[in-house]
């Protein structure tokens, strides 16, 4: 049985948070996700504070994960496909500063692994144009209003949910078909 001393936490920004919370909570070993802000000057921020451009947060998922059923840099190599890290400050129409590609490390050793496994990303061709994605120690961090929280779950059928969110869950689903929860 797991206890939250073995567990870890990893904060990562790839654009609106609905998409990355919904692929990560179908990660095997992904214990648990949430949406939030982090890494800007206000405390506790409103989603629309943070959508104003104003409080230099970006929306960022907080995962918990078991690092005996997967690394660090397995949820990397996962963040790096469902979302364009080559687009400063945008994923797709989502535009503005909350919407950058980050890794907000809790951790020398997590810092390490991002620079890593960019380096080897970009040197791999695999992405199109310069890997933009800020790898900076998490800070103020605040969890996302409740309504935010498992959104993709409560509303697969809202607009944005099928039309942008559903091919991200899908991309990840037959890339990493090993990886899911059974």
């Amino acid at each position: 049985m797991n206890t939250s001393e073995n567990l870890e936490t990893a904060t990562l920004g790839g654009g609106c948070f609905w998409c990355t919370e919904a692929v990560f909570q179908e990660v095997d070993g992904v214990v648990s996700v949430e949406s939030g802000y982090s890494n800007g000057h206000v405390n506790d921020p409103s989603y629309e504070q943070v959508c104003g451009g104003e409080t230099g947060h970006a929306e960022v998922i907080h995962v918990q994960f078991d690092p005996q059923r997967i690394g660090f840099r397995e949820l990397l190599e996962i963040f790096f496909v469902v979302h364009d890290p080559t687009t400063p400050n945008r994923q797709g129409n989502d535009v503005g500063t909350q919407y950058r590609s980050g890794i907000y490390t809790h951790n020398d050793e997590q810092a390490r692994i991002a620079h890593e496994v960019i380096a080897e990303l970009q040197a791999s061709g695999g992405v199109r144009g310069k890997v933009v994605t800020e790898v900076k120690p998490e800070l103020n961090y605040w969890p996302a209003e409740a309504y935010h929280q498992n959104y993709f779950v409560q509303h697969p059928g809202q607009g944005y949910c099928a039309f942008v969110v559903a091919p991200k869950v899908e991309k990840f689903r037959k890339t990493f078909a090993s990886r899911r929860k059974v």
